[in-house]
């Protein structure tokens, strides 16, 4: 293994920075019924169509089961159950959001995938603190998009 030298440790720190600085304030959005939500670009590794989910005995409700996505074996959790929305029908414009966490890939599925918008921190607004310790589990914020005050 090569050492670098100092301009090119250099280089690749820029070049580090400057792929995360062009998707900081991205969001993939996606819409459950007819709620839309979004998810920080970064944690977004791929979005695929439904494929053959393999069930996994004893897990959550929410936990569809297994995809082997190119050899990697992905948990796949149904959003709409984890936020105990109504069920429907998978159809042709559901499809999986692959994100990865600290190094986790977890498929989410999801009604459909809208678009990647650009939400600002000063358009973001902490969640209603909701439980007792003032969290909110799964919602970071809530983002204002559009001509919305």
């Amino acid at each position: 293994m090569e050492n670098l030298n100092s301009s090119e440790n250099e280089l690749l720190l820029e070049t580090d920075e400057d792929e995360e600085d062009s998707q900081k304030d991205k969001f993939l959005t996606f819409v459950l019924d007819s709620e839309e939500f979004g998810i920080e670009i970064k944690n977004v590794t791929e979005i695929i169509g439904l494929q053959k989910i393999s069930q996994i005995p004893d897990m959550p409700n929410f936990v569809r089961g297994v995809i082997n996505l190119r050899g990697n074996i992905i948990p796949v959790m149904d959003v709409r159950t984890r936020f105990s929305m109504s069920q429907r029908e998978y159809d042709d414009r559901t499809c999986v959001i692959v994100v990865s966490i600290e190094q986790t890939s977890v498929g989410l599925i999801v009604d459909t995938v809208k678009e990647v918008s650009d939400i600002s921190d000063d358009n973001i607004t902490p969640p209603p603190k909701i439980r007792s310790d003032g969290s909110s589990r799964y919602i970071k914020g809530m983002g204002k998009v559009g001509n919305v005050k």
